[in-house]
C-alpha cells in the first residue's frame, strides 16, 4: 500500500475548517465524513464548502443538473 502524501495533498486541500486534524489525509477525511453521512469539503464548490453543509442532499442539489 502506498504511503500518504500529506504535504502534497495539503497544497490542494480546499477545506476551510482550520482545527481539522485530517487536512491532507484524504483517506481519513473520506472515512470520517462518510461515517457522518457527508462528503468531504473538497467535493463542493468553495462558496458551499464555506457553509460546512457537506450533506449528501446538498451535494445532489448542486450537481443534479450536471448529470
Amino acid at each position: 500500500m502506498k504511503t500518504c502524501s500529506q504535504d502534497k495533498n495539503l497544497k490542494v486541500c480546499t477545506c476551510t475548517w482550520e482545527p481539522c486534524s485530517r487536512k491532507g489525509l484524504c483517506c481519513e477525511c473520506i472515512q470520517y465524513h462518510w461515517q457522518m453521512g457527508e462528503l468531504p469539503g473538497c467535493l463542493f464548490p468553495p462558496e458551499v464548502e464555506r457553509t460546512y453543509d457537506r450533506s449528501l442532499k446538498r451535494f445532489i442539489e448542486i450537481y443534479k443538473d450536471q448529470i
